[in-house]
């Protein structure tokens, strides 16, 4: 199946949604890229690079540029140095944040998971968490 995105042609093993999202977001990197960007505000190559899980900078540059690509975030000079660039999530970006939380509230409940606060966050009251994080993005559009 062939897709257009953001001006690029996409040849996809087949038209099932699920396989369109794993193609998307299908490897590590990307779902902790998003996450990154959810919950702990990052925006910027360097804030990336310090993740505790340890990107290498090419998986992290050719990430971004996929993430790009398919819509999910967005890439705008920065402000005070037009050599570097800032990073948002778009709508569509924004849109996994449910995605997200349902894997994470679903990891914590069959593995031994870390951040025990944020799943406590998630579990107490869903709606309002997403609403936070809905909030947050849409407020630096």
């Amino acid at each position: 199946m062939i897709v257009v995105a953001r001006n690029k042609t996409i040849v996809r093993r087949s038209g099932c949604p699920l396989n369109a999202s794993v193609e998307m977001l299908g490897d590590r990197w990307s779902l902790l890229i998003i996450r990154d960007m959810m919950l702990r505000g990052f925006r910027t190559y360097k804030e990336f690079m310090e993740c505790y899980e340890g990107i290498a900078t090419n998986i992290l540059a050719d990430r971004l540029q996929k993430l790009v690509s398919y819509g999910i975030i967005a890439a705008a000079p920065d402000p005070s140095d037009g050599r570097k660039l800032i990073y948002r999530l778009t709508k569509k970006g924004i849109d996994l944040a449910p995605v997200l939380t349902e894997m994470v509230l679903w990891a914590a409940a069959h593995e031994d998971t870390g951040n025990q606060d944020l799943v406590r966050l998630m579990r107490a009251d869903k709606e309002k968490f997403l609403a936070g994080v809905r909030l947050r993005w849409e407020k630096s559009e």
